[in-house]
């Protein structure tokens, strides 16, 4: 796959965009909140965005602003950072696979210092080779959405009832939703997929023991055992069809 084709990539560049749209507004109801956490613990409305824009990732920057809160040393905000995000690294490495050797060094960072949950959803979606510059448009305004939120919520968000801020978190659900779903009608394994993995990670909660593990291992434990189980059972072969 070549990237010289300008007309190529801002056909990809705008599809990006336009899925990105209500990713952006998913992003701005949960930093609001995340600004109002910030808000709390001292920091100010440009440290706030600042902190959104160099980590994208809504449990890694409240997991760091409860160890700030704590007054806790740097290493231990580093190893908790790490932790909680480390579900990134597979993400990362599935979405290495699907751009192919052809992506260069260069796009290869570029993409992956915007991987997040949603981002890596609708990239995974999309059928062939991933061209950087979808990548490109969904962070073009999935990026702002998160960046502006945080500022904006430390800024304004304790003049709103709790209630009303706490309430704006249900759009990220809704997000997720429409992300999983389209796949999930047109393909049955992704369906039973999706199933298994909403009940593997509500037992999870209640498991003793299991339930005390942090966040970002869970969710690393239950993609690989699930992905690894479909992966065995349903193998899918080089034409993108399930054998």
């Amino acid at each position: 796959m070549s990237y010289n084709n300008k007309a190529e990539n801002r056909k990809w560049y705008w599809k990006g965009l336009k899925d990105g749209v209500p990713i952006a507004m998913g992003y701005f109801a949960v930093a609001f909140t995340l600004g109002i956490t910030a808000k709390n613990i001292g920091m100010t409305p440009l440290q706030s965005g600042l902190t959104s824009a160099l980590m994208h990732a809504s449990a890694g920057q409240f997991a760091a602003m409860n160890v700030i809160a704590a007054n806790a040393g740097y290493v231990e905000m580093i190893i908790t950072t790490i932790i909680v995000n480390l579900r990134y690294l597979l993400m990362s490495c599935s979405l290495s696979q699907k751009a192919g050797s052809e992506m260069g060094l260069g796009h290869r960072m570029l993409v992956s210092y915007f991987v997040t949950d949603e981002i890596f959803g609708i990239s995974s979606s999309v059928e062939g080779k991933l061209n950087p510059y979808y990548n490109y448009g969904a962070a073009s305004i999935a990026s702002p959405g998160w960046v502006i939120g945080s500022f904006l919520g430390a800024a304004f968000g304790t003049i709103l009832p709790a209630s009303v801020a706490n309430a704006m978190n249900v759009a990220l659900y809704g997000m997720f939703i429409a992300i999983v779903i389209p796949p999930a009608k047109k393909d049955k394994v992704i369906a039973i997929v999706v199933v298994c993995s909403m009940v593997s990670s509500y037992l999870f909660g209640l498991i003793p023991v299991v339930r005390d593990i942090s966040s970002g291992f869970k969710i690393m434990i239950l993609t690989i055992i699930i992905a690894a189980i479909a992966a065995w059972k349903c193998p899918v072969n080089e034409g993108g069809e399930v054998a």
